[in-house]
């Protein structure tokens, strides 16, 4: 197998993958916590799996705010998956690509030999961000548990202030950078104005993402996507954000959300907020054959860039252009691409910046531009905007979703990417063989006569 910097050593495969539907929050908490999705989004996944899920080597899933009961997540979801006590687990966080980063460091820890089977993903329950107390808060609280007389409890009480109970609303604050001041939506503003994206063209792109995603329930094309069912017995089926009869009369009512009055970027032109999780099974050739698993594709690389916070939704482009460079592909040698739509404005901007010749010499050290993404080939099923953004799936959404297009495509390589807050990007390039069983007989053909893999021994 050829390797660059960012590919791996010995080959990586998604077996197969499911995912919750993502559902839009409506301003109070959902009716699942993150452990709840989690499991939701892995259990049909591991009942298809000819293994006991005791056979994996690990657990390893992307969250940026789990509960306070719901510290490290993936130990909680392989404990109640039961995937055994012997079974490590842990829980990554790079904001937006937390979902990618579990596949990426499944991935590097499949290639490097020491694990063989793991089960990757991300997870993210938005709409239960806790409200925190002020510091101010705080303070006064220590001031009263630490009162131990009448009148020092008195004296707390006298400077008490009702102002002090107003919350801290933890998704806004890590929706904000706090190096550049800026929240998520008014960098969306400024790389707008870079590239002349107008309201328009961000309101049009959400039009159709929400008409493509609307399509692509009808057609069956989301496979992935698994019914759940809350305590109250009501069923979720399908991504329930989507609005069929979005159009640009409707769209252009809506007032600016974060540079008001005069901004161009609004709750119609922006990701949802939503609730959601997904989960892959990765596996090594060595597993491939030990357990004869089906191949939905190989992850050939990742590559991982950064940049200033304040144009932090240009990130896909200083991660698709080093990830293009590496293996020697064009922007049309990639059948498939899936960037994640934080802002309609934000993907339009690294479409637009990929073709710039100055942008692309300026800032990605390139000696021309990267080339133009077809647009009839980028989120051919909708995005953020339509699908939702829960920050710590969305990694893991795309990836999986970009196989099953493949898969279903009868296509052979793709794209998948991501701007984070904090000013990076990251993009992972995945591939399949045009003949859907060639990948894992190729395998099985080159190293018929080995033993089965020698997993690594559970302490």
């Amino acid at each position: 197998m050829d390797t660059t910097k960012n590919g791996y050593a010995r080959p990586v495969f998604i077996v197969d993958g499911s995912r919750t539907p993502f559902l839009k929050a409506r301003g109070k908490p959902g009716p699942f916590k993150h452990a709840e999705l989690g499991i939701y989004a892995a259990r049909p996944l591991l009942q298809r799996m000819p293994f006991s899920p005791e056979a994996f080597d690990e657990v390893i899933m992307g969250s940026t705010m789990p509960g306070p009961d719901e510290a490290n997540i993936a130990r909680i979801v392989a404990l109640r998956l039961g995937c055994g006590d012997r079974t490590p687990a842990y829980t990554v966080q790079r904001n937006c690509a937390s979902g990618m980063q579990a596949i990426d460091s499944a991935a590097m820890n499949i290639a490097s030999g020491r694990s063989n089977l793991v089960l990757a993903g991300g997870i993210e329950a938005m709409s239960q961000a806790p409200l925190l107390l002020h510091p101010k808060m705080v303070t006064w609280l220590a001031s009263w548990w630490g009162a131990k007389s009448f009148s020092a409890k008195l004296g707390a009480l006298k400077s008490f202030r009702p102002g002090l109970l107003a919350p801290v609303i933890a998704l806004l604050k890590g929706l904000t950078d706090p190096v550049v001041g800026m929240n998520m939506g008014q960098t969306a503003e400024q790389i707008a104005h870079r590239f002349g994206i107008d309201r328009q063209m961000m309101d049009q792109f959400a039009v159709d993402s929400h008409l493509k995603l609307h399509q692509a329930q009808q057609g069956g094309d989301l496979s992935e996507v698994e019914a759940i069912f809350d305590s109250k017995g009501n069923v979720y089926q399908l991504d329930d954000g989507v609005r069929p009869d979005s159009t640009l009369e409707k769209l252009a009512k809506l007032r600016p959300a974060f540079d008001k009055p005069y901004g161009l970027v609004t709750p119609g032109n922006s990701a949802q907020i939503t609730d959601g999780a997904a989960a892959l099974v990765l596996a090594s050739e060595e597993a491939v054959r030990q357990f004869k698993l089906p191949v939905m594709a190989r992850i050939v690389a990742t590559e991982w860039a950064a940049l200033s916070p304040s144009e932090m939704g240009l990130g896909p482009a200083h991660s698709i252009a080093p990830l293009l460079e590496s293996n020697k592909l064009k922007p049309g040698s990639i059948d498939y691409w899936e960037i994640n739509e934080a802002f309609a404005a934000q993907v339009l901007a690294v479409v637009a910046a990929l073709k710039d010749n100055d942008y692309c010499k300026k800032h990605l050290g390139l000696k021309s531009a990267v080339g133009e993404i077809p647009l009839d080939r980028l989120n051919i099923h909708g995005g953020g905007v339509s699908i939702g953004h829960p920050v710590g799936a969305s990694g893991a959404r795309i990836v999986l979703h970009l196989a099953k297009i493949l898969q279903q495509r009868n296509a052979k390589r793709g794209i998948a990417s991501l701007c984070i807050g904090g000013g990076q990007g990251g993009a992972m390039l995945i591939e399949r063989e045009i003949s859907s069983s060639a990948a894992p007989k190729k395998a099985i053909k080159r190293k018929a006569n080995t033993k089965a893999p020698a997993r690594r021994a559970k302490k």
